[in-house]
């Protein structure tokens, strides 16, 4: 047998100790990883189920002093809260909410498995990283060269490397401290500072504070691919919670298809009322067919450009593009104005799906 042939072997022999411990890695640890973009920084991760205490520490640079911050994630309810426990008087910096990587640190677990699977990282011996003896893996891509120390009973990439010729080593992961033991509960208590601070509300709840109904009969028009079968499309433009109907409005649409949703730059005249002209692209303004704030777009294509403009002295209006969702043969999309006419004043785009304005309002 070929040595590519035995090295390939062994990868594949490697990789289902790896992938065994993907399924299932623990969640209770204390790891400790080095900042690579800041000497001497690091970050370190408490876990104890789905409680994680991110604490970040970054040494004096300069006249910049040395910093602490510590985020405590929720796994459960996605979100999470930041403070800097050396703040004096004691600050809570907010609270947020997050979906995908939160920085897990075996995060890097399927991508090595996966290539110690396929052969593209071959095993190189092994060594002794934070106190664990570790399984060295190299490969080569072109001009780049790939070298990580995996532990594998517990499937954690304890350091990850990147080189090639003429650029300095790029460091992915380096993995300084670890402990598998429960950390002490007491870390996962919030500050007091931090006690009533509140997350913001999630896609959801805001759907349901506009429209006073189930957010579930709802689709957000500003989100893409839009749906492959056609309909007819009747827009409403409405106030938030009261679905009140804005009657003084302009509406403009461009229905042509644009090479990467890039279309021509819009210009837009203001006259003295708040009132819009509108030129560039294939732009057309359909205020004649604007009854009581409501307008048949007739039947758009699968992505299209939108425009509204509530007309009021000082006030104006832009062109966004908008994904259709057809749920109907006539579907009605809704602009959900909040906090019409005030500083704060935001716009949704909703598709209404079902429920009490799915119909179409008569004109």
């Amino acid at each position: 047998m070929s040595i590519l042939r035995t090295l390939a072997c062994l990868s594949l022999l490697a990789a289902p100790l790896l992938l065994q411990s993907q399924a299932s890695p623990p969640t209770a640890y204390t790891i400790t990883e080095a900042i690579g973009s800041v000497p001497g920084g690091t970050t370190t991760l408490y876990r104890s189920g789905s409680k994680i205490l991110v604490e970040t520490n970054l040494p004096a640079q300069g006249e910049t002093p040395a910093s602490k911050t510590r985020s405590l994630y929720d796994l459960e309810t996605h979100t999470n809260i930041t403070w800097d426990p050396n703040a004096n008087p004691p600050a809570c910096g907010g609270a947020g909410r997050f979906s995908g990587d939160w920085g897990d640190p075996f995060g890097l677990t399927s991508e090595i498995s996966d290539d110690i699977a396929k052969g593209d990282l071959k095993p190189a011996g092994t060594e002794t990283l934070a106190g664990i003896s570790a399984q060295v893996y190299t490969g080569v891509n072109g001009s780049t060269s790939m070298k990580v120390w995996v532990d594998n009973k517990d499937g954690l990439v304890l350091r990850a490397t990147i080189s090639s010729a003429g650029s300095p080593t790029l460091t992915l992961a380096d993995i300084q401290k670890i402990s598998f033991a429960p950390p002490p509960a007491s870390l996962f208590v919030l500050p007091a500072v931090c006690a009533g601070v509140k997350p913001p509300p999630t896609t959801a709840e805001l759907i349901a504070a506009e429209t006073d109904d189930d957010p579930a009969n709802y689709a957000n028009g500003s989100y893409g691919p839009g749906s492959t079968n056609t309909c007819s499309v009747v827009l409403r433009v409405v106030k938030a919670k009261t679905m009140e109907p804005i009657a003084h409005v302009q509406v403009a649409i461009d229905t042509s298809i644009y090479a990467d949703n890039a279309p021509p730059a819009y210009t837009f005249g203001v006259r003295d009322d708040g009132s819009q002209t509108y030129s560039g692209g294939h732009i057309l303004e359909i205020t004649n067919r604007v009854h009581n704030g409501v307008a048949r777009l007739g039947l758009p294509p699968e992505r299209f450009y939108l425009g509204v403009n509530l007309i009021q002295p000082g006030h104006g209006g832009s062109m966004g593009l908008v994904y259709r969702h057809c749920f109907a043969p006539t579907t009605v999309l809704l602009e959900v104005v909040n906090d019409y006419l005030q500083p704060t004043e935001s716009v949704d785009l909703l598709w209404v799906k079902s429920g009490k304005y799915a119909a179409p309002p008569a004109q």
